[in-house]
Order: C-alpha cells, then structure tokens, then sequence
C-alpha cells in the first residue's frame, strides 16, 4: 500500500456565509472604527495642548513683554514658553556641571537644609527626581506578579529599590525584601507601596510602558498579543501535523490481501 493507493482526503465543509448585514449595523460598525482610531489621537492632542498652555502660563510672567512673540505678532505661538523652559533648564544643568555651578547648588543645599520643614520635603524630591530621571538608575524599570490581594490572585507590580538598613532591620522576617509598587486601574499613578520578601516576587519580561498600558486598559489590550505571530504559529502547528501525518501513513506494513 503505498501513498497512491490512499483514499482521496475530502476538505472540511465550509461554514455558511454570513448572512448579509443591516444597515443600521453597518453604520454601528462604521461609527465604533471611526472612534478607535480617532480617540487615541484626540486624547493625546488634547494632554499635549493642556501641558504646553500649562508651561506657557508659568513660564510667560518671567519673559519681559519685550521678548514675547505676542508683541510683534497679531496673535499668541504657543509653545514658546516651553521652548524657553526648555532652553533655561539646558543652561541649568550646564551651570550645574561647573565648579561655580556646583559651589553655588550646594550652598543652597546647605541654605534649605537648616529649614526644618523645607528640608524633609526638599530631599524627598530631589531623591524621587534622582530615581525617576537619572540615566543609571533601575527604579521602576522591572515589573514582576505579586499575589494580592489574596492567595491565587496575582497583581502587576513594578520593582523599586531594596529598604533601607533601618526598615530591613525592622521587618519581622530574615529574607531579603524588596519594594515594590501596586499601579491601580485605571489610572497607574494611584496605587499602593510595600515591602515584599524577593522570593515572593516573580519578574517578567515586560517593560515599564507595556504594563502601564495593560493597567490601563483593565486587560483589553495584552502586550505582545500580535494577530500575525498567532496565525503564524497556528500554520506552523498544522503544517507539522500533516507531516507528521503523512510519515505515519509511509510506515504502516502494506496489506497482504
């Protein structure tokens, strides 16, 4: 018996085809398209406009009227004032690397450091500005499952730093802690902080942004869910399932009959 003798292989039946749609629905599905591809874009055009008029509004009373494009023009450049933050912040951090620079911020250090109250807040900032912005810094960048809030149920978190010698010495277990961040959604900068032992952390491999978007969109949208790598998996599997097939159908003894 060999592969000519086999009976011809009969493809599956097609489904039916759909019935034909109203028009009612069709103007649904239209209106429901139109929303998710211009919604996103609103959204983000609106959140740019408010930060560029914010930073306009705080920086125009520290630009003499002389300098500001509305004096020669018949009507407001917005943008103008972040441009100028932007500029003063660069000259700034150049100042800073200097020696005079450096002399002068760290006179004012020492000037805020004597206020009692001013002080506490003015390290706690200059602490989370560090973390946040620095370039070498890894608070924030590793996300991991913690079970909360209750056993079997497991959250995103976003792996921060080790306690200090002081909170590590006062947690009542001997294992390495470690703190971590709870984004809530939908909004991922409310949320809940606490120390948990490393060994109850699992780390993934998902970025800081993929899972603010997960949080976000309350599980909607799931990083890495590409429909092509999917189709293209479920292609390889049936393409292997024939082959496999086939050299069953090669090995089997011919009929003696």
């Amino acid at each position: 018996m060999n592969r000519d003798d086999l009976p011809p292989t009969v493809p599956p039946p097609q489904p039916p085809p759909a019935a034909p749609r109203g028009f009612t629905a069709r103007l649904r599905n239209y209106f429901l398209t139109g929303l998710v591809v211009a919604g996103p874009v609103a959204i983000t055009l609106y959140l740019t406009w408010w930060f560029v008029t914010w930073v306009d509004g705080l920086v125009r009373p520290f630009v003499p009227v002389d300098y500001r494009p509305e004096t020669y023009l018949p009507f407001g450049v917005p943008g103008s004032g972040l441009v100028v933050a932007a500029v003063a912040l660069t000259l700034l951090g150049f100042l800073a690397h200097n020696l005079i620079g450096r002399t002068l911020v760290d006179l004012g250090e020492r000037l805020l450091g004597r206020m009692p109250v001013v002080r506490a807040l003015y390290r706690g900032l200059k602490q989370v500005f560090e973390a946040l912005f620095s370039g070498s810094g890894s608070s924030f960048r590793r996300v991991g499952l913690v079970e909360f809030p209750s056993p079997g149920m497991w959250s995103i978190v976003l792996i921060s730093q080790s306690p200090s010698v002081e909170i590590a010495n006062s947690l009542p277990d001997q294992e390495e802690h470690i703190s971590v961040f709870l984004p809530c959604a939908p909004n991922p900068t409310t949320g809940f902080f606490f120390y948990v032992p490393k060994s109850k952390i699992i780390e993934i491999d998902m970025s800081a942004e993929d899972a603010a978007t997960l949080i976000m969109s309350a599980g909607v949208v799931q990083p890495g869910s590409d429909q092509q790598k999917k189709i293209a998996a479920l292609a390889g599997m049936a393409n292997a399932a024939r082959i496999a097939n086939a050299a069953n159908l090669e090995r089997e003894p011919a009929d003696t009959d």
